[in-house]
């Protein structure tokens, strides 16, 4: 993600911002559906239940980073400012219908609305598929409360 993407975001209160010298973590809280990759994959890091609850410093870049991707839902992106390596989508776009849930969707996504206006461009998102999110074409999470079956 670009210096000015990320700050264009944290601008319009869309990202959260969690940095040090060698890394910056921006979380956008309207595309979270706390499906806890992070959670699990580096509770040192992420803890939801301290404020922050992003500590940068807790854990080496890399490990950051490797983390962050695991993000289904493109809630979490990082940009490396030690020069280490930026994230890369995947090859091709691949997409993962959950069990009862959104898709996740991995690669490069370009999200457009009916009038051809760019919503997204981003490496990874989820998006709704029971029809009852407030956040669409992203899933909020409403699956979990809806009866969705799918």
């Amino acid at each position: 993600m670009s210096d000015e993407l990320a700050a264009e975001r944290a601008r319009r209160g869309a990202a959260r911002v969690y940095e040090d010298e060698r890394i910056r973590v921006l979380w956008e809280p309207s595309l979270c559906i706390h499906v806890r990759n992070c959670v699990r994959g580096l509770p040192e890091v992420f803890d939801a239940e301290s404020r922050p609850w992003i500590r940068v410093e807790a854990a080496d870049a890399d490990r950051i980073a490797e983390t962050v991707t695991r993000c289904p839902t493109g809630a979490l992106h990082f940009d490396r400012l030690d020069g280490g390596p930026q994230e890369d989508p995947v090859g091709e776009t691949v997409v993962e219908p959950r069990p009862n849930g959104p898709l996740f969707v991995r690669g490069r996504i370009r999200i457009e609305d009916a009038e051809g206006h760019l919503v997204r461009e981003d490496t990874r998102v989820a998006l709704c598929r029971c029809g009852g999110s407030a956040n669409k074409p992203f899933c909020d999470g409403t699956h979990r409360t809806n009866g969705f079956i799918g």
